[in-house]
C-alpha cells in the first residue's frame, strides 16, 4: 500500500520519523497566561529544519492534528509563496494582570507601538478592563495603538456595552468579542456607527468552515495563526478566500513557532496591522540563544538556531514527554486517515 500523502502531495512522515528527533520542553512564563504558569511544546527536526507542535492540552486530537499538519509542513517542506519582507512589526500582549503589574509586563516587549489587551477574564469585571486599558493608554501615549481580545467571552449585549464604554480610548479593533458568527454579525450591526472594527480569531481557526465569518460579513478583519490552520500555505489560502485584512498571531509559542508565524506574515501580499508574534517576551526562557523578542517593535524573518543545552535544561518530565509523544502518534494516524 502506498504511503499516505499530504495536501501538498508530499508523503506523510511516519511516526518513527516524527519522533526520531523530538524534544518535549516545558518553559516557565513570566506571568500567568491562559491559566498557565508553564508552556509545553514539542520541537521536531525534519529535513527542512525545526518545527513546533504545541496545541494546548485541552484540545482534542482532531483539533491537535491540524497543528501537527502545520509542523510537518514546516519541517518537511517549504512554503510555496516567496517572502516579501525581512522583518515583521509586532504588538505587545498584555494578559489580564493586576493594574500595578501593567508597566512591568509591557516593559518586557520594548518599544512596541501596539498593545493587545486581554479582557473579559473570568473572575474580573468590566471596571478591571477599563482600568487596564486606561493605564495602557497612559503608558503608550496618544500615538500608540490598543486592540482588545475577549476570546469570545461576551454575549452581544455585554460586548456592545463594553465597546461603548471603551471606545473613547481609541481602539484599533476588538478581537472575538462574541463566540458565534451570528453574534459577531449582530454586534457589528449594532455598533456600525462606532469606529471600532471587529476581528475574528476563534471563528477562523476553530471553525469547520473558516470562511463562514467572512461570508456572513460578521467582521472587518481576520486573525490567522499558522499552526491551528494547518501551516503557512493553507493560512495564506484562507486569507485570500476571506478577502479581508489579516493579522498574523501566535499561540504562546516558542521562538520556533513564532518563526513560522513570521514566515507566514512575510508572505502576505499586504500587512496592514502589527502582528501578535512578540510573545517570546512572556517566556522566562526559550529554546534558542537568540529568542524572537521584539527589537524596536519588530522581529526578523529567519529560521531559529536551536540551543541544545536549552533543550536539555527545559526538558519536560518523563511523564509529560511520554504524553506528548503518544499524542503525536495519535494525531499522525488521524492525518493518515484523512489522507487516504
Amino acid at each position: 500500500m502506498d504511503a499516505p500523502t499530504r495536501d501538498d502531495g508530499h508523503e506523510l512522515p511516519t511516526v518513527d520519523a516524527l519522533l526520531a528527533d523530538a524534544h518535549v520542553v516545558r518553559i516557565p512564563l513570566a506571568t500567568r497566561f491562559r491559566g498557565l504558569d508553564h508552556r509545553e511544546a514539542v520541537l521536531l527536526r525534519g529535513p527542512q529544519g525545526w518545527a513546533e507542535f504545541s496545541p494546548f492540552v485541552e484540545y482534542d486530537d482532531a483539533e491537535a492534528a491540524t497543528w501537527l499538519a502545520a509542523a510537518i509542513a514546516t519541517g518537511w517542506s517549504s512554503p510555496s509563496a516567496p517572502a516579501l519582507r525581512e522583518r515583521i512589526p509586532v504588538n505587545a500582549t498584555l494578559p489580564a494582570v493586576p493594574l500595578d503589574r501593567v508597566p512591568a509586563v509591557l516593559s518586557r516587549f520594548g518599544e512596541c507601538r501596539t498593545v493587545k489587551i486581554k479582557v473579559a477574564e473570568r473572575g474580573q469585571t468590566l471596571a478591571d478592563d477599563i482600568d487596564r486599558v486606561r493605564e495602557t493608554r497612559r503608558l503608550l501615549g496618544p500615538a500608540g495603538r490598543i486592540r482588545l481580545d475577549a476570546n469570545g467571552a461576551w454575549n452581544v449585549d455585554e460586548a456592545e456595552h463594553a465597546i461603548r464604554e471603551l471606545e473613547h480610548f481609541d481602539l484599533e479593533y476588538v478581537e472575538q468579542p462574541c463566540a458565534s458568527v451570528a453574534e459577531l454579525a449582530e454586534l457589528r450591526r449594532r455598533i456600525r456607527r462606532i469606529d471600532v472594527p471587529i476581528a475574528a480569531d476563534e471563528s477562523v481557526r476553530k471553525a469547520s468552515d473558516p470562511i463562514a465569518v467572512a461570508r456572513a460579513e460578521a467582521v472587518d478583519l481576520v486573525v490567522i495563526k499558522a499552526a491551528p490552520l494547518g501551516g503557512i500555505d493553507r493560512a495564506l489560502a484562507i486569507v485570500a478566500e476571506a478577502g479581508l485584512p489579516a493579522v498574523v498571531s501566535s499561540a504562546l509559542d516558542t521562538s520556533v513557532g513564532l518563526a513560522m508565524g513570521a514566515a507566514l506574515a512575510a508572505r502576505l501580499p499586504e500587512l496592514p496591522f502589527d502582528c501578535g508574534l512578540g510573545t517570546a517576551a512572556l517566556l522566562l526562557s526559550d529554546v534558542t540563544r537568540t529568542p524572537l523578542i521584539p527589537t524596536d517593535g519588530t522581529i526578523p524573518v529567519a529560521p531559529i538556531d536551536i540551543d541544545e543545552d536549552a533543550l536539555a535544561r527545559l526538558a519536560a518530565p518523563d511523564g509529560r514527554a511520554a504524553w506528548w509523544r503518544a499524542r503525536i502518534a495519535r494525531c499522525r494516524e488521524l492525518l493518515a486517515v484523512g489522507a487516504t
